[in-house]
């Protein structure tokens, strides 16, 4: 099968964490261990968060006042090579010596008129306590909204509209290569109005990324792991129930909340309802029950309605 997964922020730097390089490498070994169980069967792209990356860069960056901070779409650009090296090296030292790795900075078509520029949305980078949040708005002029009980950075979530490196992805896969790409959701790009492409101050969601790139590869199974064994509704209260499978007509993503659950449920309706391929959110330590089709949230067209497990 050719395998699209789209790992989560948690994957990479767990909340809470100091963003240091060697959490994120010790966090990126473990998502490897389990993404390596499943390569000697299967084609695996590989897309990524990018969120506390992004955020410490910008940090850094803001640091250095001899010039003006770089935009995000160059600092997505950068966590993209960063992560994937790490990625690359990781799974490099768990599969055999002729597998082979390929990270591609991937630009992605946003709409300009996009509505989500007006309503920022997307978080990014570390989480802040009330006082440091108040300040951060003030001194830098960032849009902050809650995220539990602390406070992020949030900044426009324009749906993804293109792939442009889709063909070089797709040779990639046909030499046999684990492709890493579309890392944070891709860089978010536009073209202006004398027809030239330039990035834009925004995050893309990767799930839903993650979901237009496995369209446009053919992929037969689109993975978005997390944290937990599957999709819950009434979650936290006693009659919490996991989904086990459904149609994606019968699924609401408003139903879910908008910064965790909603946009992976979102992203695997877009992909069933669009391609007729199947989706699976859930576990990333379960990922070969999920590929073997045992385990996780799957939507599908062949579903009707849904079933609790």
């Amino acid at each position: 099968m050719r395998i699209v997964t789209a790992l989560g922020g948690n994957a990479l730097l767990r909340r809470g964490q100091p963003l240091t390089a060697e959490n994120q490498r010790a966090n990126v070994r473990v998502a490897c261990e389990q993404l390596a169980r499943i390569m000697p069967q299967h084609e695996v792209v590989i897309a990524h968060g990018n969120g506390p990356q992004v955020g410490l860069l910008a940090l850094q960056g803001a640091a250095y006042e001899e010039v003006e901070p770089y935009p995000l779409d160059v600092l997505g650009a950068q966590t993209e090579g960063m992560i994937g090296y790490v990625i690359e090296q990781e799974l490099g030292n768990l599969l055999p010596a002729e597998a082979s790795f390929a990270t591609i900075l991937t630009q992605v078509e946003v709409d300009a008129d996009d509505p989500a520029f007006a309503h920022p949305s997307k978080p990014i980078g570390p989480v802040y306590t009330r006082e440091q949040a108040d300040r951060m708005a003030t001194d830098k002029g960032w849009a902050i909204a809650p995220d539990g009980d602390m406070f992020r950075r949030v900044v426009a979530s324009p749906r993804p509209q293109r792939v442009f490196e889709i063909r070089p992805i797709k040779w990639l896969l046909e030499k046999g290569s684990v492709v890493i790409c579309a890392g944070g959701g891709g860089i978010p790009t536009v073209y202006d109005d004398n027809g030239q492409l330039r990035g834009v101050e925004a995050v893309i969601d990767k799930d839903y990324c993650a979901a237009l790139l496995a369209e446009q590869v053919e992929a037969d199974l689109l993975l978005i792991a997390t944290d937990v064994d599957g999709v819950y509704v009434n979650w936290g209260k006693p009659d919490q129930q996991v989904i086990a499978e459904a149609s994606p007509d019968a699924l609401d993503a408003d139903q879910f909340a908008a910064g965790s659950m909603g946009p992976k449920v979102g992203a695997a309706c877009r992909y069933a309802s669009r391609t007729g391929g199947t989706a699976v959110i859930g576990s990333l330590a379960d990922i070969e029950a999920i590929v073997a089709g045992h385990a996780g949230t799957r939507v599908s067209t062949q579903y009707s309605g849904v079933r609790y497990r």
